[in-house]
């Protein structure tokens, strides 16, 4: 977990960060109303305020590759952004120059000047020293951020409060991704930025893990969050961010996307703005994990 410069806005940086790694898989954002986005854009956003997390035109290249080509959106407090969008789309780089892991080559990221850290991170597999216990490693990123910790409290918002003294190396794979989930609150950052938390666990998990996402949000936070899986966006979401072509395609509210499609399901909505060369509609190998709910 790495914080976002005390500064609360980044731009982009005149040189790369040394990084020549490519974005994994990222996915179209959920955004605010007014994001300069094409298409639909009733997603139930309130307008950029000072609370807003708010990305204006980044663009992100790796070497000769261009990942991100000019991305806008707005986030609001208490609301929960869903990216989605296909295998490569740039998801996971977009979500790292949000958090402030990677600089853009354009651009800007402003987030809300508030909170001992202005932005917490869960990467798409978290990594942890397997014999340290939970509440020592709480601990040990209070430590890293200059803030103090109640593990215990901390804990709690994810469920996860009776088992403090377990090592997390003990952890059951969806246990470790709501242990990554709260370590990214630590020091109440006003923004989550969340790398597919629930990939790969089994429904009664993922449920779970959703609710844990939507009641985070309820308390006041700004929740960006990439996740494949349109049952839990159907759920928990505010706005859909639909990333395709280095660019947010469409931003609105689920019920919006599928009324402006005629769609009756979410991902026959969203694949509506996901187009593969000379405007053939593609899903693109793995773009969807299972069905709407």
């Amino acid at each position: 977990m790495r914080d976002q410069d005390p500064s609360t806005t980044t731009e982009a940086a005149s040189s790369d960060d040394g990084s020549n790694e490519r974005s994994d898989e990222e996915a179209p954002e959920r955004t605010a109303e007014g994001a300069g986005t094409s298409g639909t854009d009733d997603g139930g956003g309130r307008g950029a305020d000072a609370d807003a997390l708010v990305v204006d035109g980044v663009a992100r290249s790796f070497g000769d590759v261009s990942v991100l080509s000019d991305v806008s959106f707005a986030a609001e407090r208490g609301t929960v952004a869903c990216l989605v969008g296909p295998n490569g789309s740039g998801k996971t780089t977009l979500l790292r120059v949000v958090a402030g892991l990677l600089a853009p080559d354009a651009g800007s990221v402003s987030l809300p000047d508030s909170g001992d850290r202005t932005v917490g991170y869960l990467a798409q597999t978290p990594a942890f020293r397997p014999q340290f216990t939970l509440a020592e490693t709480l601990r040990f990123y209070g430590d890293l951020a200059g803030v103090d910790v109640d593990p215990g409290a901390v804990l709690e918002r994810v469920g996860l409060e009776a088992v403090a003294d377990r090592r997390v190396g003990a952890l059951s794979g969806g246990m470790t991704r709501l242990f990554g989930i709260a370590q990214a609150t630590v020091g109440d950052p006003p923004v989550l930025v969340l790398d597919e938390p629930s990939s790969g666990l089994d429904p009664t998990m993922t449920e779970h893990v959703g609710s844990v996402v939507r009641d985070l949000a309820d308390e006041g936070r700004t929740v960006l969050l990439a996740t494949h899986e349109l049952g839990t966006v159907d759920r928990v979401g505010d706005t859909v961010l639909v990333l395709d072509d280095g660019a947010i395609q469409v931003a609105a509210a689920p019920d919006a996307l599928r009324r402006e499609t005629g769609s009756e399901t979410l991902t026959h909505a969203v694949n509506q703005y996901i187009h593969g060369e000379g405007g053939d509609l593609t899903v693109r190998a793995g773009t969807w994990e299972g069905d709407d709910e």
